[in-house]
């Protein structure tokens, strides 16, 4: 397989990219705006349900550019290894989702409310992870 170990859809896995981005803190959300990339950092990064959930704010330029283009890509580098997660976002309208991403960032509070019509959390779907280094062969997990 081109020399890389694929790891499939497994709890383990999505745990090991979500570990890796909660850990990092920082990672950069790359998106399309009428054929421009547009990279920005976020720091929100959330396992729930079996999903790996990100946050933001509808009223973003973020939101409408994954809105008409729903294909991502997060990067996020640590201790030397960096981690690039593509695949597409997907919203989810579900109170309890957004409580939870909240209750992990309270700081977020200030600006966003599980009841609002602002705060938007959004799951990867057909993801593939690939964890690289230059010590290590790639490795891959798909969600």
């Amino acid at each position: 397989m081109d020399g890389k170990n694929v790891q499939n859809t497994s709890e383990n896995g999505i745990e090991k990219v979500y570990g890796f981005l909660n850990e990092a803190g920082t990672y950069y959300l790359a998106t399309e705006d009428r054929g421009q990339p547009r990279v920005r950092p976020f720091g929100t990064i959330l396992l729930y349900n079996g999903k790996l959930y990100i946050q933001t704010g509808k009223v973003k330029p973020v939101s409408k550019q994954l809105c008409a283009n729903p294909k991502a890509e997060i990067c996020a580098f640590l201790n030397g290894a960096w981690l690039r997660v593509s695949g597409e976002l997907v919203n989810d309208d579900d109170r309890a989702v957004k409580v939870a991403m909240l209750d992990k960032y309270p700081g977020l509070k200030g600006m966003y409310s599980a009841d609002d019509d602002n705060t938007q959390v959004l799951y990867f779907k057909n993801a593939v992870a690939v964890f690289s280094s230059f010590t290590a062969a790639p490795e891959t997990v798909e969600f």
